[in-house]
């Protein structure tokens, strides 16, 4: 993809070293609300964008879904009495026009609408032309693929002020957080696209005020480029997603909290340890192939075995008893049973296809 450096296109950060900060309601309430957060926000030296939603894609029909066209005036407000540029969710190409129109500076695309293609497409083809930073959230299920895709519309579109934003992603089992972050899958993004920014919304990932700062840390820690923060002037009466929004002043004193990381270090010992630390690294990951070729050998002598016996390659009996072996042994090594159930669904996955396809070159011959 060709991206354009985000730095090239948004104001120099006060603080050079200190992460890309969006912040504002969830949505928009009322022109006093939205200004009044402005405002608050404008004090933080970190927060460069305002964001407000104007259109809300809710899960039941009768939430509140936002005010649309008549809020759009208001982020202009902002603007032009702050200074801060302004951001709002869009998903269809009718909103894309109406935020071109009233001068909206960045646009984004939310996770149910970067689920569908057609949609993203649709916006896509409504911003050819158009020179506009587009901010794409990561899609509701886990699916590094459509993340990319969507990416990669708006890019053929022409659009190369791209941004990703991880907000996590849904699951059926619920743990600690609203959405899991399942923190692989930005990071495998980070891996490919490196000059593509990412930012983290901790708002929707955790779902709950409290957790925002620890996923904030999180997020740095992995070098992600900043944040973007769902705040109000008074949380609890939000019209949408209360529980996760936070004041600006709590905003402040979580980003003073933040500890910033450095890539290198002019440390020589440390460098010598972090050398010796990444070849055991290479060693044991260099192990971990050879058993996993090892075991995809066996799986093949299963899958010919099976075969024979006119045998099903799925016994979910047996792979429900070894999960629990595998999750009691993991949990006495100290490992966490969300790390350990990831890593056996997917060799599981691989066995069954393994053993499938087997079968299935059986038939043809």
């Amino acid at each position: 993809m060709k991206i354009t450096p985000i730095s090239s296109w948004l104001p120099r950060h006060s603080h050079s070293n200190s992460p890309l900060v969006i912040a504002g309601p969830c949505s928009a309430e009322s022109m006093e609300q939205v200004l009044t957060t402005a405002y608050a926000l404008k004090n933080i030296p970190e927060v460069k964008i305002f964001r407000a939603g104007i259109w809300k894609p809710r899960t039941r029909p009768n939430n509140f879904e936002g005010l649309g066209e008549i809020a759009l005036p208001w982020l202009a407000e902002v603007k032009k009495q702050t200074g801060l540029l302004t951001t709002t969710e869009v998903a269809t190409a009718k909103h894309v026009e109406l935020c071109l129109e009233h001068g909206v500076d960045i646009l984004w695309i939310g996770a149910r609408t970067t689920a569908n293609p057609f949609s993203v497409q649709e916006i896509a083809d409504a911003l050819k032309g158009v020179d506009i930073p587009v901010m794409i959230k990561n899609p509701i299920n886990a699916d590094l693929q459509l993340w990319i895709g969507a990416l990669e519309r708006m890019n053929n579109a022409g659009l190369t002020k791209l941004i990703a934003i991880h907000r996590g992603f849904s699951v059926a089992d619920k743990l600690e957080f609203r959405n899991d972050p399942l923190w692989r899958i930005p990071m495998e993004l980070k891996v490919k696209f490196p000059e593509l920014p990412l930012l983290c919304d901790p708002s929707h990932i955790t779902g709950e005020r409290e957790l925002v700062q620890k996923v904030c840390q999180k997020a740095i820690d992995l070098n992600m480029n900043g944040l973007i923060i769902e705040t109000h002037p008074d949380p609890n009466k939000a019209w949408s997603d209360a529980a996760q929004q936070i004041t600006p002043e709590k905003l402040k004193v979580i980003l003073s909290e933040i500890s910033l990381k450095t890539e290198h270090s002019t440390n020589a010992d440390f460098g010598l340890q972090l050398s010796i630390f990444r070849g055991q690294i290479d060693r044991l990951d260099n192990e971990l192939l050879h058993i996993l070729k090892l075991r995809t050998d066996i799986v093949e002598k299963i899958a010919l075995a099976k075969s024979e016996q006119n045998i099903t390659a799925l016994q979910r009996s047996r792979f429900d008893h070894l999960m629990k072996e595998r999750l009691e042994a993991g949990k006495t090594l100290g490992l966490e049973e969300s790390f350990i159930k990831e890593i056996f669904d997917s060799i599981h996955e691989q066995s069954v296809k393994l053993q499938t396809d087997h079968f299935e070159s059986k038939k043809k011959n």
